[in-house]
């Protein structure tokens, strides 16, 4: 039996929470504490699988209990469940929450929450993946509009203007969302200026896999070689290249948006390391630079583990598809996989090579699992696609550049 411990100072909270999950008592061992400091009496006596807690709470805030947790209980997964009017503060300031909800949450969507968090956990069998994520007291947060536009989006009848309605309720987001959709890459040729065009030039799914990476990019700053700007423009270019590809093999519109978030999280598990271990992580670009080795082959003798593993254990605790989740964890080496589709896991691994290198020759990928899903014959149109993108990308960077200068000029 796992053991969930919940925290909040309004009694009418703690007593709902008791209420509604009073089902789940054969499965988890329940504790409420009312104040943080409560919290970490009960902690000391009993060893919790997770902690649930509100932000704003006098005495021992919902920030500093996790920040104690984090430093005692490294292990223990976090999830904030605070008020809409927090989660800036929350977002910002919470380095120790593994997710954030916000109130008022419905109780399925929490205990999915709290199990898919202990699944995780549950399947952490790599050792060193146990040791790294010991040492990890900060990890993206899972955008909570992200949640209200994926529910949103679920509903056929919903309209373009309401997904940006949803949007324009975060202006941060909403202001870098749009400098991402304007941005070369996309190559609209008219320049969107609202959260509701946003959504029909380029459909809801693709807004709400920018919104959920343009989030997590924007927690991180740069920190010495390690910059998340640019690991986000490589990602963005990515996933713009496995979509393209995913279309042209005329795969369902499922698969191609599932090669899009694939290729836009597949270095998430970079930001983990970056941030966790920023030492050490430094030291492996240093060498990466020097050497002209790979980062994920240098990675597992600092750590015993890959960015790939570090990002698998990220978006697994999200809850994000086995699909895409798999071909984050394998970008690198897709012949571990026992799936021969066609679909996230090559494409991603494939688009990831072109975008470093559209030019990269057949030994930069793993052509041993090419050739066992069948698609070497593909990979020649690949390349190319890859090379028209890079010139497009280029052309549509140097006409913008050209503009905002006459902009200057003419001002």
């Amino acid at each position: 039996m796992k053991n969930v411990i919940f925290v909040d100072d309004e009694p009418n909270v703690l007593n709902g929470l008791a209420r509604q999950l009073h089902h789940m008592r054969n499965e988890w061992q329940m504790a409420f504490a009312n104040s943080g400091t409560k919290a970490l009496e009960l902690m000391e006596a009993t060893p919790f699988d997770v902690v649930v807690t509100d932000m704003r709470m006098p005495g021992i805030g919902g920030s500093q209990l996790l920040a104690e947790v984090s430093k005692r209980y490294p292990q223990m997964i976090r999830i904030v469940l605070s008020g809409m009017c927090d989660r800036e503060a929350a977002l910002s300031s919470v380095a120790g929450a593994h997710q954030f909800l916000s109130k008022p949450c419905d109780v399925n969507l929490l205990k999915s929450s709290v199990e898919r968090a202990l699944a995780v956990q549950a399947d952490l069998a790599s050792g060193a993946l146990k040791r790294f994520i010991a040492r990890v007291v900060a990890l993206p947060s899972l955008p909570s509009i992200y949640m209200d536009l994926v529910e949103a989006a679920q509903d056929p009848n919903a309209s373009a203007h309401k997904l940006g309605k949803i949007l324009s309720q975060d202006v941060a987001m909403t202001s870098k969302v749009l400098h991402v959709v304007n941005s070369p890459l996309f190559g609209i040729r008219r320049r969107i200026l609202n959260p509701a065009d946003a959504c029909v030039f380029l459909g809801t799914d693709t807004i709400r896999t920018l919104v959920l990476s343009v989030g997590v990019f924007s927690q991180f700053k740069r920190k010495g070689r390690f910059s998340a700007e640019a690991l986000q423009i490589h990602s963005l270019a990515t996933a713009d290249l496995a979509r393209k590809i995913a279309k042209q093999e005329q795969l369902s519109r499922d698969t191609v948006e599932e090669c899009f978030l694939a290729g836009m999280l597949h270095d998430v598990g970079k930001l983990v390391m970056a941030v966790n271990c920023p030492s050490e992580y430094e030291d492996c670009i240093e060498v990466s630079e020097t050497t002209g080795r790979p980062l994920a082959e240098i990675e597992p003798e600092v750590f015993g583990i890959t960015h790939a593993d570090a990002g698998m254990y990220l978006l697994r605790l999200w809850g994000l598809s086995e699909v895409v989740t798999a071909a984050v964890a394998l970008h690198h080496r897709p012949s571990l996989s026992p799936d021969n589709s066609m679909g996230a896991l090559p494409i991603v691994h494939v688009a990831n090579v072109l975008d470093h290198n559209p030019e990269a020759e057949s030994s930069a990928f793993d052509m041993e699992y090419l050739a066992r899903i069948k698609a070497t014959a593909s990979l020649p149109s690949w390349q190319e696609l890859a090379r028209k993108t890079a010139e497009q990308t280029a052309k549509a960077s140097s006409e913008d550049s050209e503009n905002s200068k006459a902009s200057l000029t003419s001002a």
